[in-house]
């Protein structure tokens, strides 16, 4: 299963366990929705990376062997995850075992507070570097997250920041060594699923009520637009060539 699910003291903490880079496709971003329902009856819910990653984001491999109709079944089910993590009524902590970059930060953003390493870590959305537009639902969340001002530099530059830079910029909330960070990230989730249950999802659907509300009024015209883009000839062959040349070199 691309992601696991365990309990640590009443504390469901789910795990992505999915190829090297830890990525969202169909398969992860189906199994996280289907983990989270699981976990509904936790007090609190830590999400966190196998190995030294968090997630590499999007399966580019997985888009550019399959073109332009997985990108049309793959889309959905990434905004549809993302979001299911976003709206979880009680408390998400993610637990930043190593690299969140582009659709991984998205997911860290997504959580209500972040742990990441002080070893090897870096956070960061590239998306635009591969020519990739951002799904509304990515970037509201990012929005609410770390607020409009930042968005630009954050989603132009394609910059990825680890360490005290990432705490400066308020990309994690705080550092821990490799060997605490699942540790600390239980703890946070411990107290804040100790506070009382109904009243913290409410001051958090209260939160993050703006982001929902624009997610839901723009998201049906704004979705097409994004799968046309991601769909579209230049964009599979920019995705082939990164594959080409930067992760088939790795293997």
């Amino acid at each position: 299963m691309p992601i696991t699910l365990e309990s640590q003291s009443d504390v469901a903490v789910l795990r992505i366990d999915h190829g090297k880079g830890n990525t969202l496709d169909t398969d992860s971003c189906w199994d996280l929705v289907l983990r989270l329902e699981e976990a509904g009856a936790a007090r609190a819910v830590v999400l966190t990376g196998t190995g030294g990653i968090f997630s590499a984001g999007a399966d580019l491999k997985r888009i550019s062997d399959g073109g332009a109709a997985y990108v049309s079944e793959f889309l959905p089910l990434l905004s549809d995850a993302l979001l299911a993590v976003f709206g979880f009524p009680r408390p998400v902590v993610a637990a930043l075992n190593g690299h969140a970059i582009a659709g991984g930060a998205v997911l860290a953003a997504a959580c209500d507070h972040r742990v990441l390493t002080t070893g090897p870590g870096r956070i960061g959305v590239t998306e635009l570097l591969v020519g990739l537009p951002f799904p509304l639902a990515a970037l509201e969340i990012l929005r609410c997250a770390y607020g409009t001002t930042p968005l630009p530099s954050l989603t132009y530059s394609g910059a990825t920041v680890g360490g005290e830079d990432a705490l400066t910029r308020g990309l994690a909330d705080e550092l821990a060594p490799p060997e605490e960070v699942l540790e600390r990230a239980v703890a946070i989730a411990t107290r804040l699923g100790d506070l009382p249950a109904e009243p913290f999802a409410h001051t958090k659907a209260q939160i993050r009520q703006p982001y929902h509300e624009r997610i839901a009024e723009y998201r049906h015209a704004d979705d097409p637009r994004i799968e046309r883009m991601w769909r579209a000839p230049e964009a599979l062959g920019a995705v082939k060539s990164y594959v080409d040349k930067v992760l088939d070199s790795r293997a």
